[in-house]
């Protein structure tokens, strides 16, 4: 049995969703680790991990929309407000989504599906740098 890490660093230019399943495969691939368990944690509390259609943006627009009607930004019910109206929002659509994903490997690649992604989901307005920690076990 084998083991990596590696962290990735993806900036955001605000709320949304952000691929990036291109990385994750690259890494694994290079890892030659062929048979394993792929794990990734966003070391943030504002933004989660996601996977979801990459085929049609329209599916990351309805996403948006659906969650900012769920949890509007500025609502008066929230008092944790110390970075702004989009504070506790963000914190609550992290706690409804996911933080860390399990991923199988299979053939030295993430066993996902045809039209699977992975993707950052930042809940914040503003830009940020956000840490995505992955471990992967296997041999």
């Amino acid at each position: 049995m084998r083991q990596t890490t590696r962290e990735f660093s993806i900036s955001t230019r605000g709320k949304g969703l952000y691929e990036f399943t291109r990385e994750v495969v690259s890494w694994v691939g290079d890892s030659r680790i062929n048979t394993g368990l792929l794990t990734l944690h966003v070391r943030h509390t504002s933004a989660s991990l996601l996977i979801q259609e990459n085929a049609d943006p329209a599916v990351q627009r309805d996403l948006e929309a659906f969650f900012s009607r769920l949890v509007p930004d500025g609502d008066a019910l929230f008092i944790h407000t110390a970075e702004g109206d989009d504070d506790m929002p963000a914190h609550i659509r992290s706690a409804l989504t996911q933080v860390s994903l399990l991923i199988p490997v299979m053939g030295s690649r993430p066993a996902l599906g045809a039209w699977q992604g992975i993707y950052l989901w930042e809940h914040r307005l503003a830009p940020h740098t956000r840490k995505v920690a992955a471990h992967l076990m296997g041999e």
